[in-house]
């Protein structure tokens, strides 16, 4: 069957504009709907579900804070827990003073005997006294912790002591008594790394490192008669 097209060009045109409107309004109203039904399930969350989770936490919070205002001692626990978090960087900069030993060792010639060793960690200070077999002996002592020096694990160098001076000596049966002072850079009783003391070579013959401590210190005689 044959169909012929009997509508002049303007009803076509206009039919499709129409078609072009519906179908422009339906996708305008579906977009409308969607955004409406949005907006809605926005508002509920915002009002119903947000403002119930945000009540319920208050009441956690409150019920949490009840318990602990009602723990008995909490100002104390509060103050041991700060305590314990301190510890590790107290221990970091806590001294090594186990190091002590093994360099006095190093640093005093095997003529030299100490009887007495203050360390002041505090203050960098640290004062010996002892007895020597001659004056010529300490003053060699002196030297040595004057020229000793230091090197760390991690390849700072310096030195090792400042300010040394020989306090006082005098003499008695055993031989030359004395009394050093000095300061110690506290990085050679630091935690942070290891130290190894650099002895002037040369300078004096120290004792064995298997030689026990005993010969290293030993006390002074009764005898004073001190000289400047």
């Amino acid at each position: 069957m044959i169909q012929f097209n009997l509508l002049p060009s303007v009803k076509l045109d206009y039919v499709r504009a129409r078609r072009n409107k519906r179908m422009t309004l339906l996708v305008a109203f579906l977009v409308a709907g969607s955004a409406l039904a949005i907006l809605i399930i926005l508002f509920i969350a915002v009002q119903l579900v947000q403002k119930k989770y945000s009540t319920d936490l208050s009441k956690d919070i409150k019920t949490e804070s009840s318990k602990l205002e009602g723990t008995q001692d909490l100002n104390k626990i509060l103050t041991i827990q700060n305590q314990l978090n301190s510890l590790p960087g107290l221990h970091d900069k806590k001294p090594v003073a186990s190091r002590l030993l093994t360099f006095i060792k190093q640093i005093t010639p095997a003529k030299v005997s100490i009887s007495k060793v203050l360390v002041t960690y505090t203050d960098q200070t640290i004062v010996l006294t002892g007895s020597a077999d001659t004056i010529g002996t300490v003053n060699t002592y002196v030297d040595t912790i004057k020229f000793t020096s230091y090197k760390s694990d991690d390849n700072k160098e310096g030195s090792a002591f400042s300010a040394v001076v020989l306090s006082s000596f005098g003499k008695d049966e055993k031989g030359i008594k004395y009394e050093i002072s000095l300061k110690f850079d506290p990085i050679i009783f630091s935690n942070s790394s290891g130290i190894t003391l650099v002895v002037p070579p040369g300078k004096i013959t120290t004792r064995s490192e298997t030689e026990k401590p005993d010969a290293l210190f030993q006390p002074l005689s009764g005898s004073r008669g001190e000289g400047q």
